[in-house]
């Protein structure tokens, strides 16, 4: 019976998802062309807002959590575990207020209604994972553009998604490039859980009564210390959210 009712929510959601992105795309072009990057950052949260709180139509639990207070006056790099592709538009809508702009692969620049477009016009980092040279300029870029706005980056440093739950490594390349050209920023870790576990087999069928959370924790001062350390500390924080739920 669980199973019949995953597929019915499945079927319910995925249309909904796929007509907001069809929709919001349409209204992007038009935010973007017309009225400018200020409006059409409106457009994008508010198309993450109907995909993140969609996810009720599956029954969902979606918990969105901020831990800390975070400065307005400096950049900031959020460092998230990576679980699933469900995972941005609860982060995006959570730190609307900062306005953070991703580290992509750059695969995910063409072909996508709604998120193809908002990674070519929000100043997103996309990168060629086969062309490294490539990959540290456009960080390179990224993090100079948060160090002069004082705006955010997000990154996931394990690289790939981990289904499973069970963090991969952090790698240091990526936060290390941007540290480089935002000095100034602060380190702030996001926890993310049971995204993976929401859809295990792909994007259908999603598992129908997740727990979803997203949790902001306190922010890590930079200064002094080794990346690999930064991110230790970071990949240590998240597990402890991980572990208690």
């Amino acid at each position: 019976m669980k199973k019949i009712i995953d597929y019915i929510l499945s079927i319910i959601y995925l249309i909904h998802f796929g007509l907001t992105l069809l929709v919001f795309h349409v209204i992007q072009i038009i935010a973007f062309n017309v009225f400018g990057k200020k409006v059409h950052k409106v457009a994008v949260d508010y198309l993450n807002f109907f995909l993140t709180f969609g996810l009720y139509l599956t029954g969902a639990n979606v918990i969105l959590r901020n831990l800390t207070d975070l400065p307005n006056d400096r950049p900031i790099i959020f460092v998230a575990n990576h679980q699933s592709t469900f995972d941005i538009p609860a982060v995006i809508w959570l730190l609307r207020k900062y306005h953070p702009r991703f580290v992509s692969k750059i695969e995910l620049a063409k072909g996508v209604p709604s998120i193809s477009y908002n990674l070519r016009k929000s100043g997103a980092a996309l990168i060629n994972r086969k062309d490294g040279k490539q990959a540290i300029t456009e960080i390179a870029r990224l993090g100079k553009l948060i160090q002069d706005e004082k705006g955010s980056a997000i990154i996931f440093p394990e690289g790939t998604r981990t289904a499973s739950g069970i963090m991969k490594p952090f790698v240091a390349g990526g936060v290390a490039t941007l540290l480089k050209r935002a000095p100034d920023a602060l380190i702030v870790p996001v926890a993310i859980n049971g995204t993976g576990a929401f859809n295990p087999k792909g994007i259908f069928p999603l598992k129908s009564f997740s727990k979803l959370s997203w949790t902001v924790l306190p922010g890590i001062e930079p200064s002094g210390k080794k990346v690999e350390d930064i991110l230790e500390e970071a990949k240590t924080a998240i597990q402890n959210i991980l572990s208690k739920e």
